[in-house]
């Protein structure tokens, strides 16, 4: 069966991949709209972007009101600084949130509205020329058709879609990683692994995503502790990066399955950030999707080592879920209970949770059969 692959227009990786983005940054406008957040001024990171934009003569405004998630009324406040500023083009920088805001942001230019108008329909409108610059090795959405923004009256995470998200330009630059901490390198790096294990599990996996996933997983299991314990070991920083941009590529192309569908209703109604919801549901959720995809899990394992030739799949599978859950807490990943949340405030919005996780539609994506009975029973699991 024939599939369609997607990528960004341009991808420029590896150390200075900055400077040398700076010419393909000059042709797309005369003036640049910086979509950030005020950590990435105070780090001096924002200033890099800066000059990269003076050296060609590229006049610019900084909207840096990305605070947590991005929300529909950030969306709207972009919007607005866009277009009284005569902006023509977007650049990103920050983690997912920053990088799906300017998607948002972008795709309300032309056409105006607001942002929950496309819940549920494929965005397809005209789009403004778009530079992503992730400064965590995680979202991977630098590379992906998608975004995710929180509806603040309906408390749900939308998740849109249509390929006019694409960024134009995608620049990975280490430099920007250095300055991660180790709980969000954590974070984004668990949250990196479940796009490439769920892009490799999905329902939808094609040939070349499974090529993008495979050695993502590979890079992650390798070089994410180290990152996470020095983070100025820089060759696991770059080492990262590429892979939350192969990752990203993935499951841009397979989908994710059920660990994102139910992750996203927690970052709604606890505002948990999106990667750390993700790893706090990995062990349920893996220990749930092993029996539908024995074969894919047992490939996994024998990609980084933690199973051998001659386990059986079944066997391969389940320490390919051992090193997992080993990874998850050498990072130490807090529970839900850890991080604050209220047991009886948790259990009285499961049923709700569940039912928002099935309509996204991702669960359906698992290799298993799956009800929003089970996935009730997953939330009733994390305690």
């Amino acid at each position: 069966m024939a599939r369609e692959f997607i990528v960004p227009g341009q991808i420029i990786t590896g150390s200075g991949a900055l400077d040398m983005a700076e010419a393909s940054i000059g042709q797309l406008g005369k003036k640049a709209m910086i979509v950030t957040d005020k950590v990435m001024i105070q780090l001096g990171n924002c200033e890099k972007v800066e000059n990269a934009l003076k050296n060609q003569g590229v006049d610019y405004t900084i909207y840096s009101e990305i605070v947590g998630e991005p929300t529909d009324v950030m969306i709207a406040n972009g919007l607005k600084q866009y277009k009284e500023e005569g902006c023509d083009f977007l650049v990103a920088l920050g983690g997912g949130s920053p990088i799906d805001s300017m998607k948002a942001i972008g795709s309300l230019v032309e056409n105006g509205g607001s942002i929950s108008d496309y819940m549920g329909k494929v965005i397809d409108v005209p789009m403004p020329p778009m530079v992503a610059i992730p400064t965590t090795a995680g979202t991977g959405s630098e590379a992906t058709q998608f975004t995710i923004i929180t509806d603040t009256e309906k408390d749900v995470k939308m998740l849109l879609k249509g390929k006019v998200l694409m960024p134009d330009l995608a620049v990975i630059d280490p430099q920007f990683t250095m300055t991660a901490p180790p709980k969000i390198t954590a974070a984004t790096g668990l949250d990196a692994l479940c796009h490439a294990v769920e892009a490799y599990t999905s329902r939808k996996a094609q040939t070349l995503s499974d090529t993008f996933a495979l050695s993502a997983v590979k890079r992650i299991f390798r070089y994410l502790a180290p990152a996470f314990h020095d983070g100025r070991n820089e060759e696991a920083r770059i080492q990262m990066s590429v892979a939350a941009l192969e990752a990203g590529i993935a499951f841009n192309n397979a989908s994710v399955t059920l660990i994102h569908g139910m992750s996203r209703p927690i970052g709604a109604l606890f505002h948990v950030a999106h990667g750390l919801s993700n790893a706090m549901l990995l062990k349920v959720c893996l220990t749930y999707a092993l029996p539908g995809a024995y074969d894919r899990f047992a490939e996994l394992g024998r990609a980084v080592g933690a199973a051998s030739a001659e386990d059986s799949d079944q066997k391969a599978s389940e320490k390919f879920l051992a090193a997992t859950i080993a990874l998850v807490e050498e990072l130490e990943t807090p529970t839900l209970e850890q991080y604050g949340i209220d047991r009886d405030t948790f259990f009285g919005v499961i049923e709700k949770m569940a039912h928002d996780a099935m309509e996204s539609g991702s669960p359906q994506n698992t290799k298993r059969e799956i009800t929003q009975a089970d996935v009730e029973k997953m939330y009733k699991e994390l305690w």
